[in-house]
């Protein structure tokens, strides 16, 4: 918490915070005892984004989880044992930090029309390509990278580990985004990257279904994220609807501004509930496409439309970068976007429930 001012002013959280981090266990949490993991399973990741959000500052669990979560979790999954070895066992520990290379500039959600291509040269791949929006994507030493192996749509999609010292890769420069400045956000390329095959995760034309796979726990780690800082977001509006007098009384003597906290809080234990019931789900191994869709969905418009209601209680200071309200204020506003849209929350919530002519599984 004392350090998050000087790392949103920088773009990125330390590598000594993933070092200390992987030191604690964090990193490993869910990854297989073999490799150095805890073998736990998701509650335990529930927590350490609770706690971690703690800090204010959004970029320092979006990076940290960035890279335990969504990088190196579906090399444990799916990988060789020397992949496992070579990438997810130092990853646990904080030595290697990684990244998820699967956005590009004209593929978000839409992963099926990735463009950046790996062809097969006797034991190589040749990777050529770029990606965008990438987390960590400039200080990773590896990219779990998505890439069109095979012919059109989703059947040609697979995953390939490439460390950043492969000849022909590049990270661009560091994204200026408006919120989650903590995280380091790039866009990578790919030149005639020469790859082994061995770094391969699972078999050929297989990527899609991991990334579908790990798009749940991307999103029950998004839904976390937004309770966490609604939640935080109700604490400060409160605290400072107490302290804060005009016109001779607290803020919070208008029954406008107590009625306005009391929606914020009721709102915040409908996501809490709802985020608790597909984190249940997902963890008895039951389907949850569409309840995890729905606490994505519901989680971070709430987190959104309370920031405006939280920060309104602020006056001129929810405008002021030393404000934490100010930082949490515009680190919501892209909860909406990542691991999917509410739109295609939407999508995916109306193809389990039968409401979509699409099939669930396109």
């Amino acid at each position: 918490m004392p350090n998050v001012i000087s790392w949103e002013a920088s773009g990125a959280v330390p590598r000594k915070i993933f070092e200390k981090a992987g030191e604690l266990g964090f990193l490993g949490l869910r990854l297989g005892e073999d490799v150095g993991g805890g073998g736990l399973d998701f509650r335990y990741t529930a927590i350490f984004v609770q706690e971690m959000m703690r800090c204010g500052s959004v970029g320092v669990p979006v990076a940290l989880l960035a890279h335990a979560e969504f990088a190196t979790s579906v090399i444990d999954r799916a990988g060789s044992n020397d992949l496992r070895e070579r990438f997810v066992r130092p990853a646990s520990t904080g030595k290697l930090i990684g990244a998820l290379g699967v956005t590009e500039p004209g593929a978000g959600s839409d992963v099926a029309a990735l463009r950046t291509k790996a062809v097969r040269d006797g034991d190589d791949y040749i990777i050529n390509g770029s990606k965008l929006f990438i987390t960590n994507g400039t200080i990773s030493d590896f990219v779990t990278t998505a890439v069109r192996t095979g012919g059109i749509g989703h059947g040609g999609i697979s995953l390939i580990v490439v460390p950043t010292d492969t000849p022909g890769f590049g990270s661009g420069r560091r994204l200026q985004k408006i919120g989650t400045h903590a995280s380091d956000t790039g866009e990578i390329f790919f030149e005639d990257c020469r790859v082994p095959a061995a770094n391969l995760v699972g078999e050929e034309n297989s990527g899609f279904r991991l990334i579908m796979e790990g798009f749940v726990g991307e999103r029950l780690v998004l839904s976390l994220i937004a309770c966490a800082q609604t939640r935080l977001m109700w604490e400060e509006a409160r605290r400072y609807g107490h302290e804060r007098y005009a016109f001779g009384r607290p803020l919070l003597a208008n029954q406008v501004w107590a009625h306005r906290l009391a929606d914020v809080r009721t709102s915040l234990e409908a996501a809490e509930a709802l985020t608790e019931r597909a984190l249940d789900l997902h963890i008895l191994g039951k389907p949850c496409d569409g309840p995890v869709s729905m606490a994505k969905l519901f989680t971070c418009e709430t987190a959104v439309d309370a920031a405006r209601t939280c920060a309104q209680i602020f006056g001129g200071m929810s405008h002021m970068e030393e404000c934490l309200m100010a930082r949490l204020y515009r680190d919501c506003l892209a909860f909406t976007i990542g691991a999917g849209s509410s739109e295609m929350m939407r999508e995916i919530i109306a193809r389990t429930e039968g409401l979509s002519t699409q099939s669930p599984s396109k």
